[in-house]
C-alpha cells in the first residue's frame, strides 16, 4: 500500500469559559487525526495545530514565523497521551470575539486562517465561540464545532462538555455543606451558574437533594419561598438547601449582576442572587441564613466519567466530519446516538428547561411525577 500523498492540516481550538471534558475531546481529535492505520486507509497524512487562547490566538499570532513559541503548537499523540486525565484546556482560552462591534478583528481571522494553511478549523466552545465558527464557515473556513458549556444551554444537540463534571461538583458540595448546615440549624443558599438557563441548577439540584431549586426559566416568589422554608421546619427539618442559578429572579424583580462591565459578547457578569436571598429569608424568618457561590468551583477538577467517554466521542466525530469534508457542522449527541448538526443551530438562542416538563411551579423543585405528568 502506497504511503499517503494528500496532506492536509487542521487547527483546533478552545473558547469561552473552561470546563471539564476539554482536554478529552482534543486528544482524541489529534489521536484520530494522527492514527497511522486511519492514515494509511484514508490517503491522507493529517497534522495538527493547537491554537492558544481561543480565538486570541488566530488573532494575534503571527504567520511569518509560523508562531510556533507563541499561540501556535503542533500536536503529536505523546503530547497528548494523558491529556484525558485532566480538567481545563491546556491550550488556554479566552472570551475573544473576533466579530465585536467595537473592536472587529474577523478579518485578521481569516486572514490567519489562510496563511497558516488550515484546511479545517475544530472549535470547541458554547454558543458564543460556535457562533463565531458558524459566521466564519459563512465566509469560507472549513469549520467543525463541538459542543461544551456547563450550562446545558446549547440547541441542536443533549449533551455539552463539562456539564456532568459540574453537576458532581455542585452534589460534593452540597455533600459538605449539610454537616455544618445541620450541626447549626442554618438555611444555606447555594449559587450556581446559569445565565439563561437553569439546567446545571436543577439537575444539580436534584442530584444533591436540594429542598428548593430555583431556576431563570421561572421567577420566584420570596414569600414563597419563606412558607416553603417555614414548612420544612414545622415538618421537622433541621437545615435547608436552597440552590439558585445565577441568573434567577424574583417576580417583579431583575437579575442581580456582580459588574457592569460587559464582555465582547455582550454578557454582564452576573452574581449575588445567593446572598440577596439568604438575606431576605432571614429578614423574615430571622433564620440562620448564609450563601455560598460555587462559582468557579464547578468549572473545576478533573473530568468525571462520562465527560472523558464523551469528550473521546466528540473528538471522534469531528475528525470523521473533516474527513468526509462535512464542514460547517457541530458534532452533537442526540437520543442517545453521536450525530451532527449545522453549525447554524447554536444561533437559535439558548435551550431551555421545559418548566411545565420538569419543574414543580409550587414546590419550586424537579417534577414528583414523570409517567403520568399534567397536561
Amino acid at each position: 500500500m502506497a504511503k499517503p500523498t494528500k496532506k492536509s492540516r487542521i487547527g483546533i481550538l478552545t473558547g469561552g469559559g473552561d470546563c471539564a471534558g476539554l482536554n478529552p475531546a482534543m486528544k482524541w481529535v489529534v489521536k484520530t487525526a494522527l492514527d497511522e492505520r486511519l492514515q494509511w486507509e484514508r490517503g491522507i497524512q493529517y497534522e495538527v495545530l493547537g491554537i492558544r487562547d481561543g480565538w486570541r490566538g488566530l488573532i494575534r499570532a503571527e504567520p511569518a514565523a509560523m508562531d510556533i513559541t507563541g499561540y501556535l503548537v503542533p500536536l503529536n499523540l505523546e503530547m497528548v497521551r494523558t491529556w484525558d486525565r485532566y480538567g481545563g484546556t491546556f491550550l488556554g482560552t479566552s472570551r475573544t470575539n473576533p466579530y465585536d462591534p467595537q473592536n472587529d478583528q474577523s478579518k485578521t481571522v481569516l486572514d490567519n486562517v489562510e496563511k497558516f494553511g488550515l484546511d479545517a478549523l475544530i472549535a470547541i466552545g458554547g454558543e458564543d465561540t460556535l457562533g463565531v465558527a458558524y459566521k466564519l464557515s459563512q465566509a469560507g473556513v472549513n469549520a467543525i464545532g463541538i459542543p461544551k458549556t456547563i450550562d446545558k444551554d446549547l440547541p441542536g444537540t443533549d449533551y455539552t462538555l463539562g456539564f456532568e463534571t459540574a453537576q458532581n461538583v455542585i452534589t460534593e458540595e452540597v455533600d459538605r455543606l449539610r454537616t455544618t448546615a445541620g450541626s447549626h440549624k442554618r438555611v444555606f443558599v447555594v449559587e450556581t451558574m446559569g445565565r439563561n438557563a437553569g439546567w446545571l441548577a436543577l439537575e444539580g439540584g436534584e442530584s444533591c437533594g436540594a429542598f428548593i431549586i430555583l431556576i431563570p426559566e421561572h421567577d420566584f416568589s420570596i414569600e414563597r419561598v419563606n412558607e416553603l422554608v417555614e414548612e420544612g421546619r414545622r415538618g421537622g427539618a433541621r437545615y435547608e438547601i436552597i440552590v439558585v442559578a445565577e441568573g434567577a429572579k424574583p417576580s417583579g424583580g431583575f437579575e442581580v449582576v456582580e459588574r457592569g462591565d460587559m464582555d465582547g459578547f455582550g454578557h454582564k457578569s452576573l452574581g449575588g442572587i445567593g446572598e440577596f436571598l439568604a438575606a431576605e429569608i432571614h429578614k423574615a424568618t430571622e433564620l440562620d441564613s448564609r450563601s455560598i457561590v460555587l462559582s468557579h468551583l464547578q468549572r473545576g477538577g478533573a473530568p468525571c466519567a462520562y465527560d472523558r467517554r464523551m469528550g473521546r466521542y466528540f473528538g471522534i466525530a469531528a475528525v470523521d466530519l473533516v474527513v468526509k469534508e462535512d464542514f460547517g457542522k457541530m458534532v452533537s449527541y442526540s437520543n442517545g446516538k453521536i450525530t451532527a448538526v449545522p453549525l447554524k443551530v447554536v444561533t437559535g438562542g439558548p435551550s431551555l428547561v421545559d418548566v411545565d416538563r420538569l419543574y414543580d411551579v409550587d414546590r419550586y423543585n424537579g417534577r414528583r411525577t414523570i409517567l403520568s405528568q399534567r397536561r
